[in-house]
């Protein structure tokens, strides 16, 4: 009987379960949508109870395509700073997983930062105070529930730990924490300070361990055997990182997704100076790793909806559309729900900029592509500058990393070779090499390192970066301009 290792990784749109055999191979994959919901502008949520159900189709799918296996360990990486509560005696959701993408406590963010909180916060967490991270999040759930009532909050790993433990652990893992905005990185603990300033009760939070560590075993869950070891647990751009083998200062990754995240691993903690954040990438035996990351509220998720907007069939269709288009053209920024890091401006709005009557379909559709790039391009500039190691090699992963046209528009625009990976499951992949650590399949990082990761190096070629960089400057510099509709008289 083959023996494996199934991870779970629980993302924005989809739940997926890979089964990762001891030799580092993928066995067998199966995926569960999950829906999202808009309640008001701006606000973006999900059901506790659809994440549970289709991480437990995913399973389903992923055992059944799979050999006859005996499963050695569970791994789970998930979707970060989405959050939700839950009775703590029943288990019972009380609200709604609010969504990382979710804008909702921006006025609570707004008045944090006038009163002069920002600059401790970040000090403390590596974090800018933005409606992205979970702190005020976490405030708006309870304030919702009864007074009184015991209650559990968390991230996605502390609710599926919840659920596959049948309810018996409350824990996440350091790097799920550390994007709380409620963990104080360096002597990692949950920070007094911190949870008096967004007023969460500390006694409600999960108790924070190892990436790869123990965190209680299965019961009752449909499928699987009782008494399975939960072996790993992690953030899906930190589990990315990890199962790149991106353990070198200075090597790095972008993720490709709803959002994206780009990240590169630090020699140790470093508050960062702008644009960026500092998080732990991953704790083994105590110790953390650090790493800078800047993340991207809207990526790939602009391409879908662009190709319903120009009447298309599917997003292949428009990359082919926006690879004819000629040089130069409109800008466009995703800011659909404001924009990340490296702005951090949380009102900005989507547009497109610089539209005449030459301005065709094919490069309306090049605009949207190209902003991929562009923000990854801004993040990465910002992160060379701060970061006390060279920026080596980096890695693309995600789905739309399979497209060449895409990669080949991002290693143009930063002018920065970058390897295209066959795995696409990079942070299912990640989570399990964190359990096998924990189970003993592998006794180092250097024995991960040495596992085979097929790859295309893509070096830039473009020469024609500047000039629409100028261009994306503009729709950018329109973006962020204050509403006037916001304006006093």
């Amino acid at each position: 009987m083959t023996t494996a290792i199934l991870a779970i990784d629980q993302g924005t749109t989809n739940s997926k379960a890979v089964l990762v055999s001891t030799t580092g191979e993928t066995l067998a994959r199966g995926s569960s949508p999950v829906g999202i919901e808009h309640p008001q502008p701006g606000w973006v949520e999900q059901s506790p109870f659809r994440i549970w159900q289709s991480v437990q189709e995913a399973i389903a799918a992923c055992l059944q395509a799979g050999p006859t296996t005996d499963i050695l360990g569970l791994a789970i990486s998930n979707q970060r700073e989405s959050v939700t509560i839950w009775d703590a005696a029943t288990g019972e959701p009380l609200g709604p997983v609010v969504s990382w993408q979710c804008r909702r406590t921006a006025p609570d963010c707004a008045s944090l930062i006038a009163a002069g909180h920002a600059p401790r916060v970040q000090t403390l967490t590596g974090l800018p105070i933005d409606p992205m991270f979970p702190g005020p999040k976490m405030k708006w759930l309870l304030d919702r529930v009864p007074t009184g009532r015991a209650v559990r909050l968390g991230t996605i790993d502390a609710w599926l730990i919840h659920c596959l433990t049948g309810g018996a652990v409350h824990a996440c893992d350091a790097s799920n924490a550390a994007r709380s905005q409620l963990y104080d990185l360096n002597r990692q603990v949950w920070s007094d300070e911190l949870c008096d300033l967004f007023g969460v009760p500390q006694n409600a939070l999960p108790e924070v361990r190892d990436s790869s560590a123990r965190f209680g075993t299965t019961r009752s869950v449909p499928g699987l055997e009782d008494g399975i070891p939960i072996s790993s647990a992690i953030g899906d751009s930190h589990a990315a990182l990890f199962g790149h083998g991106a353990f070198r200062p200075g090597d790095g990754k972008v993720t490709f997704g709803t959002g994206s995240s780009v990240m590169t691993t630090l020699p140790h903690f470093i508050a960062p100076q702008q644009g960026i954040t500092t998080t732990i990438a991953w704790s083994i035996h105590g110790q953390p790793t650090y790493a800078f990351e800047g993340n991207i509220l809207v990526s790939a998720a602009a391409l879908p909806w662009m190709t319903e907007m120009l009447g298309l069939s599917d997003v292949q269709e428009l990359t082919d559309l926006a690879a004819a288009a000629e040089p130069g053209g409109p800008g466009f920024v995703p800011a659909f729900v404001g924009l990340g890091a490296p702005y951090w401006q949380a009102d900005a709005r989507a547009l497109f900029s610089g539209i005449t009557f030459n301005t065709t379909r094919a490069k309306m559709a090049r605009a949207v592509t190209d902003s991929m790039a562009f923000q990854v391009h801004d993040v990465f500039k910002v992160m060379s500058a701060q970061s006390p190691a060279p920026l080596g090699r980096l890695y693309a992963d995600g789905g739309p990393s399979k497209n060449i046209f895409l990669m080949q528009c991002v290693a143009d625009t930063l002018n920065h070779a970058i390897i295209q990976c066959d795995a696409p499951e990079a942070s299912a992949l990640g989570a399990a090499y964190l359990a096998g650590l924990s189970l003993g399949v592998w006794p180092d990082l250097a024995a991960i390192a040495a596992l085979p990761r097929p790859g295309n190096l893509l070096r830039p070629q473009a020469s024609d970066i500047a000039a629409r960089l100028l261009i994306w400057r503009d729709a950018i510099y329109r973006s962020t301009l204050p509403n006037p509709s916001t304006m006093s008289e």
